[in-house]
């Protein structure tokens, strides 16, 4: 439990420090917000992380098969979508306020909440494929390797097993952080009509964040 609250504190942070900066509102403090949410969010993700191998060795759960699900084919899909989820709370201000559009040229048009979405969900969407496939990778990976006897010393696996989510990591961050354009564009058509009405540009832009 330990360990997902400070994988999930570690990239709530970086979240929060690599969003959109336009959200703002005179009702309550925008950051205070996000810091509740993001608190709220990091402990539900750790709770939810941890809780499969703890009901395991609550119940000493010690088949082959649950020891396959638990510790083999879950944790890659909750990683994912653990950080989805605190990349949308941690964020939400998005969805309310909405962050700046611009034209081809730079300039503020306005404030559009579709592209708050929008970016919001772009970003989820990347940071569950980073995390998703580092988890899952490894363990296809580390399978053929013990299939194979490439390492016949056993406790050489564990450093083995570190190479190799460390590289698949470290590929897997450039691929997720291209999937969108860090200058997202939006169709006029997916726009409010305030905003249309005060222009007749037909491409729009917004800073997605990280």
């Amino acid at each position: 439990l330990f360990l997902q609250f400070l994988f999930h504190a570690y990239t709530t942070t970086f979240t929060l420090v690599n969003g959109n900066g336009t959200p703002k509102a005179e009702e309550y403090s925008v950051q205070e917000k996000q810091m509740l949410f993001g608190l709220g969010a990091i402990s539900y993700a750790a709770l939810v992380g941890a809780f499969p191998l703890t009901f395991m060795n609550r119940y000493t759960l010690k088949s082959s098969l649950m020891q396959l699900v638990v510790k083999k084919l879950l944790p890659a899909p909750l990683f994912g979508l653990t950080s989805a989820f605190t990349v949308a709370m941690v964020r939400s201000p998005e969805f309310d306020n909405g962050i700046e559009v611009m034209d081809r040229n730079g300039n503020v048009i306005g404030v559009s909440k579709k592209a708050g979405e929008k970016a919001v969900m772009e970003t989820a969407l990347s940071r569950a494929v980073l995390f998703g496939t580092t988890f899952f990778l490894p363990e296809v990976l580390m399978h053929s390797v013990q299939r194979a006897r490439w390492v016949k010393n056993p406790r050489a696996l564990g450093p083995v097993r570190m190479f190799v989510v460390m590289s698949v990591l470290a590929g897997m961050v450039p691929v997720s952080f291209s999937m969108f354009p860090q200058c997202g564009e939006i169709k006029r058509a997916d726009l409010e009509p305030e905003i249309l009405s005060s222009t007749e540009e037909t491409e729009f832009f917004y800073n997605r964040g990280i």
